[in-house]
């Protein structure tokens, strides 16, 4: 991977990605990471069935790709998202 990340900046980039409304632009945007090198960072950050679960997630989701979003679509994150730190989502 070309760009050195902070484990905040890691962290971060996983929450956006488990966010459904998240297009995989807005991670390359403020992180400079295409899809790919997403797909790379949550093979190796995840445990092996989050990842499973995750890629199945993001392959049904219509809405990583921006060009794939209803018009209208303008935030990223879900209303009841909860923070999620250290790779760990927070129960509600």
């Amino acid at each position: 991977m070309p760009v050195e990340l902070t484990p905040a900046q890691t962290d971060r980039i996983i929450e956006m990605a488990w966010e459904d409304r998240t297009p995989f632009d807005a991670i390359f945007a403020q992180f400079g990471l295409r899809e790919q090198e997403v797909i790379a960072l949550m093979r190796r950050e995840l445990k092996t069935s989050s990842f499973k679960l995750w890629r199945e997630r993001a392959k049904k989701v219509s809405h990583k790709h921006a060009k794939k979003q209803p018009a209208g679509m303008d935030r990223f994150k879900c209303d009841l998202q909860r923070p999620i730190t250290f790779n760990k989502i927070s129960k509600r």
